[in-house]
């Protein structure tokens, strides 16, 4: 038994203990946090730190206001790209120079999956799972779609590291599960492809800035991943990608924009990629995101990924056995595995109404969120989120599941964003 499991606290005094004795604990008051509010929804939408408040109004008064243009040089917003992707390396087991900031998730994945496949001329097959986050089925969809000599093949989890052939140009997947935080399997699944020739190309958007990720102690080749999330970048933050060092020669991005030209203010006509990552950029950056961005990433490094993965599985563990203990498991199922090491840092539950569910629980202060068709997730942001809070959160299940309260019309209108 786990060791969490077999301590579970009895009473909220025994859990705010756990929250005295956490070394993570100062950094909840960096973050404006509303108050009686749980918040377990870092896992889709990060909270805001206060330093970006500052940061940005310092930004926009004094090096946008009063600097204008010249702040380009002045205040190094043209190497912010790189600057910002360095300090994410640090979080993903990187190197400087092999990560930059950039777009969104789907243009990074987009760009290197047709970067890889042209690198592989002689492949046939790009390997997925069949429920892997849909935006990037659909991009693998369209940068197929102009390749009919290649197809994608969706093989099960449990059966796809068997599937990686000798005809596998690029193996695609999430390394946590965007709704059961099922986690794959970094190294074993890298060093198969290889095995085989093939390159891997890792999502990174549910693990990065709450799991302890080492891209370059499993051999990685290419990753993505999301600014918004764990990373407390702000809504639609711009996003990051990886590429190992050894292959920023050979591979090219397909949208070659001025910003991955070799020097892009010369002006010319013709195309000239940037020797290193910086070739992965396209177009001028969004400077108030990467800045925002950059905030939250400083925290995450003071606190270091060791320390944040590890109060990350306490506080999912803590979840998994208070719910046990004090909610009716006939109406409740586990979808994530209860074995911290294949698990990411959110949980899943089914439940026949999930969606009302969830609804009543943001009504009284508890906020997670819904994935079709059945699941609630909640998600553990390791920076900000307290043992009480779990305590809090799964007392308001309980009491939702017990009065039914989720039955209520109103609980049962679908809101535009679930």
């Amino acid at each position: 038994m786990d060791l969490v499991q077999s301590r579970t606290p009895r009473d909220l005094g025994a859990v705010r203990s756990w929250d005295a004795s956490d070394p993570l604990r100062a950094f909840r008051d960096r973050f404006d946090l509303p108050p009686n509010v749980v918040y377990l929804d870092g896992n889709s939408l990060g909270a805001l730190p206060r330093a970006t408040r500052q940061r940005i109004a310092h930004v926009v008064t004094a090096e946008w206001g009063a600097g204008l243009i010249r702040s380009w040089n002045e205040c190094d917003w043209i190497h912010a790209p790189r600057r910002v992707g360095d300090k994410i390396a640090g979080l993903i087991g990187a190197e400087p120079g092999e990560v930059i900031v950039a777009d969104s998730t789907s243009v990074n994945l987009f760009k290197l999956v047709n970067a890889a496949l042209a690198a592989r001329p002689g492949r046939r097959e790009v390997l997925s799972e069949p429920g892997n986050f849909p935006t990037d089925l659909y991009v693998l969809d369209g940068a197929l779609r102009e390749q009919p000599q290649r197809r994608l093949r969706l093989e099960p989890a449990s059966q796809l590291i068997d599937c990686i052939n000798d005809d596998t140009a690029l193996v695609v997947l999430t390394q946590v599960h965007y709704k059961t935080a099922a986690m794959h399997d970094m190294r074993a699944i890298t060093e198969r492809a290889h095995e085989k020739g093939a390159l891997v190309l890792w999502d990174l958007s549910h693990s990065a800035g709450a799991l302890h990720v080492d891209l370059n102690g499993c051999n990685a080749d290419l990753a993505v991943g999301c600014g918004y999330k764990y990373l407390n970048g702000g809504p639609g933050a711009p996003a990051f990608l990886f590429v190992a060092r050894r292959h920023q020669a050979s591979l090219l991005s397909p949208l070659s924009g001025w910003m991955g030209h070799a020097r892009p203010f010369d002006f010319v006509d013709s195309y000239a990629p940037a020797p290193g990552i910086e070739r992965f950029l396209c177009g001028t950056p969004p400077i108030l995101g990467l800045l925002s961005l950059e905030c939250g990433v400083d925290l995450l490094l003071e606190a270091g990924t060791a320390a944040l993965q590890d109060k990350s599985q306490r506080l999912c563990q803590l979840f998994i056995a208070l719910v046990q203990d004090m909610c009716d498991s006939n109406e409740l199922s586990l979808l994530s595995s209860p074995d911290s090491r294949q698990r990411g840092s959110h949980l899943a539950y089914a439940h026949p109404n999930g969606y009302a569910v969830m609804r009543a629980l943001i009504d009284r202060g508890v906020i997670g969120d819904f994935r079709a068709p059945d699941t609630l997730r909640f998600g553990f942001a390791p920076l900000y989120t307290r043992y009480e809070d779990v305590w809090r959160a799964v007392e308001a299940l309980r009491d939702v599941l017990r009065t039914q309260c989720w039955s209520e019309p109103r609980y049962a209108v679908r809101a535009a964003v679930t």
